[in-house]
């Protein structure tokens, strides 16, 4: 059973940078793409970055396209997001979450994933 545990959020100052780690202590990860999704009250999950199994292929949402960089450690089944430049308005709640499967391309839709962290909160002050 994968479980997913977030770490690394925080206050930040608008410009600053944060990086997220993401464990799964229930199994390993590999063969699955990884994602992170955020989301604010009152808003819906918001997709972010995903990263295939083999961690060659990613793909962003156009408002981190150029400050996030997402990456995994297969071997220590450790997701990361590099946030630089950081916003206000990426200001809310980050989730990781697993694949449900092994898909073709890369997965980005919330339904994709189907094992979701408890989420850590990134606070940017302006």
């Amino acid at each position: 059973q994968v479980q997913l545990v977030e770490t690394g959020g925080g206050l930040v100052q608008a410009g600053g940078s944060l990086r997220l780690s993401c464990v799964d202590s229930g199994r390993t990860f590999e063969g699955y793409a990884m994602g992170w999704f955020r989301q604010t009250l009152g808003k819906e999950r918001e997709f972010v970055a995903a990263i295939s199994w083999s961690g060659g292929s990613t793909k962003y949402a156009d408002s981190v396209k150029g400050r996030f960089a997402i990456s995994r450690n297969n071997a220590k089944n450790t997701l990361y997001l590099q946030m630089n430049s950081l916003k206000p308005d990426d200001a809310a709640i980050y989730y990781c979450a697993a694949a449900r499967s092994i898909y073709y391309s890369i997965p980005y839709r919330p339904d994709d994933f189907g094992s979701w962290g408890q989420g850590t909160q990134v606070t940017v002050s302006s």
